[in-house]
């Protein structure tokens, strides 16, 4: 995903920084981590205070094969009625923030 999409879908945050990682990228506001872009996926950081609102709204979390076992990541897809408004995704964006903030470093 072009980076200035990713710019504009976290704009009513400011200014965000976008590193890459894991082969996608880290989205970054204020030195913390709030989101994931996976194989052209925004994925929305969620916490044990938020993700609930992901699973009710239709997220899907990230989970990835380790060696072992299905390993679930604090991260979701954004619910697929935010893509298309613009306030909507505002919402899910600042959950992200405020999970972010939650995040122990």
């Amino acid at each position: 995903m072009d980076n200035d999409v990713i710019r504009d879908m976290f704009d009513s945050l400011g200014e965000v920084t976008i590193k890459r990682m894991f082969g996608g990228k880290g989205i970054y506001h204020q030195g913390k981590i709030l989101a994931l872009e996976v194989g052209g996926d925004i994925l929305l950081k969620a916490d044990a205070e938020s993700a609930s609102e992901f699973a009710d709204a239709g997220a899907s979390q990230w989970i990835y094969d380790g060696k072992n076992k299905p390993v679930a990541m604090p991260y979701w897809s954004i619910p697929e009625e935010a893509l298309d408004d613009s306030e909507d995704l505002t919402k899910w964006v600042a959950l992200a923030w405020e999970s972010a903030l939650r995040a122990k470093k």
